[in-house]
């Protein structure tokens, strides 16, 4: 009774999505979807790798002031320490990483079309291995969903979840790359003999008129009841195409900066500019942080084997060393390449008897928010690591983090704290 009760279930799917004759576009079928798989696979890989080095830039296993995610585990085991250089190491990784991202989005959404019909399949498990196959899918397509929605929220600054955004999405990375993983696994042998099963050129040479469903498929993507085709294979991965390009165009000038900037219209943040030498993006205004105009009798602090008490005229006073670095955001976007002048943070530490492996907790005016970081000591002790009172030969502005800010190669933006009250060398 119950054997044959499972086989009425299995033959009479609800209505609506869970019958085949619902699904009714010609264009469906396994050589569309392993093209779009195609240009997924390496772009999500790429993807994975420059996050993981986002991640690593943040230098959690540092101490306080840092990403404090918490019960990495076995997900923190492989984090390195974060390199002070080449320069431009964290400014080309977390640029194509938010660039990338955005591109990406027209062919995510473009394979998901391709494949809705299995997403509703019916019944749910024939066996153990399409439960796993199953599983896999969901997790892949709940985890697309998730990392790409969270991370165009964030790079919008929009926060409309009750968990801190850079921990959900390291985690929800591991989730979707493991079912990812998996997915590609079961999947690998179809995919190749469906590239195989027609050319790529002939398709992009083939019009409406001559448009016809491929033929039918074990996975069920190819609709049993096609309706007449609106547009061609060749239009529909031309629209993806355009639909990414237009993406790259409209963002990309954020990450280089300068005049480039102009040309990000979905850039979110950045548009407030200083003035003369000042005038480039500033992320969060002295009003934002809620730091009013310092005035003389501002002091920096500096904590070692000895304290010392430095007025700005007196850190002027040191040797400064000039150099020419960008500042690069978690979110994407950069200041592009500034002049920064200041005094080496490794002259600082030797100022007070700090030893070359002391590590650097610094502190801000500001209150709240990212308002301390920690530095390695490799990063104290890089030769253009500076605390920089000046940029393009003026003063800070106030806004860019006046009286003092950190400036080091390959951090972080939000490591490189403004309005600096504090800097305290210690063992690790």
């Amino acid at each position: 009774m119950l054997g044959r009760w499972v086989r009425w279930v299995a033959e009479n799917p609800p209505p609506g999505p869970f019958r085949a004759r619902f699904w009714r576009s010609p264009l469906r079928g396994p050589w569309l979807t392993s093209v779009l798989s195609v240009a997924l696979l390496p772009g999500i890989t790429l993807m994975f790798l420059t996050g993981l080095a986002s991640y690593a830039a943040y230098d959690p296993n540092l101490a306080r002031g840092n990403d404090t995610t918490p019960d990495k585990g076995l997900l923190g085991s492989w984090l390195p320490t974060w390199p002070a250089g080449p320069w431009w190491l964290y400014w080309v990784t977390q640029g194509v990483h938010v660039t990338l991202g955005l591109v990406l989005i027209p062919i995510v959404l473009a394979k998901l079309w391709s494949v809705l019909p299995k997403l509703f399949e019916w019944p749910p498990a024939r066996s153990l291995t399409h439960l796993l196959d199953r599983a896999s899918l969901l997790l892949l397509v709940g985890g697309a969903v998730f990392e790409l929605v969270t991370g165009v929220m964030n790079i919008q600054y929009y926060y409309a979840w009750p968990v801190v955004f850079y921990q959900a999405h390291y985690y929800g990375a591991w989730v979707f790359i493991a079912a990812f993983v998996v997915h590609v696994a079961f999947r690998v042998g179809r995919l190749v003999t469906a590239l195989r099963s027609r050319s790529l050129i002939r398709e992009l040479r083939t019009p409406l008129s001559a448009t016809r469903p491929e033929p039918p498929d074990p996975d069920h993507l190819v609709s049993p009841d096609p309706a007449p085709p609106t547009i061609s294979r060749r239009g529909a991965l031309g629209m993806v195409a355009l639909s990414s390009l237009a993406l790259l165009g409209l963002t990309v000038g954020q990450t280089i900066g300068g005049r480039a900037r102009s040309t990000a219209l979905l850039a979110p943040r950045g548009r407030e500019l200083g003035m003369g030498p000042n005038d480039f993006q500033v992320n969060k205004t002295a009003a934002m942080a809620g730091i009013v105009p310092v005035d003389d009798s501002w002091r920096l602090q500096l904590r070692g084997a000895v304290s010392r008490s430095l007025s700005r005229a007196e850190l002027l006073a040191l040797p400064q060393h000039t150099a020419r670095l960008p500042i690069a955001c978690v979110e994407g976007w950069s200041t592009g390449i500034q002049t920064w002048t200041g005094v080496p943070l490794a002259d600082l530490a030797d100022l007070v008897g700090a030893a070359r492996t002391d590590r650097l907790f610094v502190e801000s005016l500001q209150r709240g928010g990212f308002s301390t970081a920690t530095l390695s000591p490799g990063q104290v002790r890089t030769p253009d690591a500076l605390l920089a009172l000046q940029v393009n030969g003026a003063d800070l502005s106030l806004d860019h983090g006046f009286p003092a800010r950190i400036v080091v190669p390959a951090l972080p933006g939000v490591h490189n704290i403004k309005w600096v009250t504090r800097l305290t060398f210690s063992a690790g």
